[in-house]
């Protein structure tokens, strides 16, 4: 039978401490898992966008009616609060398994050989927002579903996908200057893409925000917009999204672009397309939960696209690690 090591004292000081550091020197995670976990961390935030679209459309925004207790008495939600409550209570404990991914992935950037600290704070930037975005859930729950503080959870879990979505990538390449792959005409385009977009997700916060779906059966509070204004609004953006990627897929053919914008911006392509015929099937048959939580959930696919397509216009070139040789020994000695 083999051996457990005996933890000294010293160690469980270090690791009480610092304990990334503790960890990162005795485990090296190989490129392999740590793709795997900033992965994962993505696809939670995903999931938290899904999971938080059925607790609306289900009614369930007051299922659990206070915060951070489901109810003044109750930490959990209780059988008397029935389905909305079990709804409610399960998107918020599944924070917790979000937060249990987006720390899998800053162990793994933090012990990945050699040490690679732009993936690391990529994975705080993460933590934080997941954080500050509970703060505000609280608040949307205690305000009692203000459609402003919903637009401002959702825009928050946007963010929170565009840094995933990134650092994501960035566990696929390496640390080298970055090397561009388009000229500045295609790159001024893209941003264009990206701005577009951005607008398009803003304005489908407002759609939201006016329309039917409030999140629970009593009486909430709405934009005072004009709903299907606000939606052909939302429609004309996604053409003009739409039309953009297009263009961008014809430029790119037009100036022999490589293989990587090319088919990122096919992938884009393709996913608006399909969002926009749900996009039109939902608003033609009145709005069924089962398609607009469908579209949630492209939205969120459309946005992980288009930053994508930013991304794959350059080429991160892996960077040899740093040996001390005997000049820099001497001068580190000499400091």
């Amino acid at each position: 039978m083999e051996r457990v090591p005996n933890v000294t004292r010293a160690d469980a000081l270090a690791a009480l401490r610092n304990p990334l550091a503790f960890i990162a020197e005795r485990w090296t995670p190989t490129p392999r898992t740590v793709r795997r976990a900033a992965l994962a961390a993505l696809v939670m935030s995903v999931v938290i966008v899904v999971t938080g679209g059925a607790v609306r459309l289900t009614g369930s925004g007051l299922g659990c009616p206070t915060w951070p207790k489901c109810t003044a008495d109750s930490l959990t939600a209780t059988s008397e609060m029935g389905f909305h409550g079990a709804i409610e209570f399960g998107n918020r404990m599944l924070t917790y398994v979000l937060c249990a991914a987006v720390g899998w992935a800053i162990i793994a950037a933090r012990s990945e050989k050699p040490a690679r600290r732009g993936l690391t704070r990529l994975g705080w930037v993460q933590f934080w927002i997941v954080m500050s975005n509970a703060i505000l859930g609280g608040i949307v729950v205690l305000v009692g579903l203000n459609p402003y503080t919903v637009a401002a959870h959702f825009v928050a879990t946007s963010a929170l996908i565009a840094v995933a979505t990134v650092m994501w990538q960035r566990t696929r390449e390496g640390d080298g200057t970055p090397r561009p792959l388009v000229g500045k005409a295609v790159q001024q385009l893209v941003w264009f893409l990206v701005a577009a977009s951005v607008l398009l997700i803003l304005v489908g916060t407002v759609v939201t925000g006016a329309g039917p779906h409030a999140g629970d059966s009593s009486e909430v509070e709405r934009m005072p917009l004009d709903w299907e204004t606000v939606t052909k609004v939302h429609a004309v953006l996604a053409w003009i999204v739409v039309s953009l990627t297009f263009a961008l897929w014809f430029v790119l053919k037009a100036v022999d672009a490589p293989k990587a914008p090319l088919a990122r911006t096919r992938d884009l392509f393709l996913i608006l397309l399909a969002q926009g015929v749900l996009g039109y099937v939902q608003y033609f048959t009145d709005l069924p939960e089962i398609l607009v939580g469908l579209h949630m959930l492209g939205s969120a696919l459309v946005w992980i696209a288009v930053v994508r397509v930013l991304l794959s216009l350059r080429q991160r070139p892996e960077t040899a690690a740093e040996v001390p040789g005997p000049t820099s020994e001497a001068a580190l000695t000499r400091a």
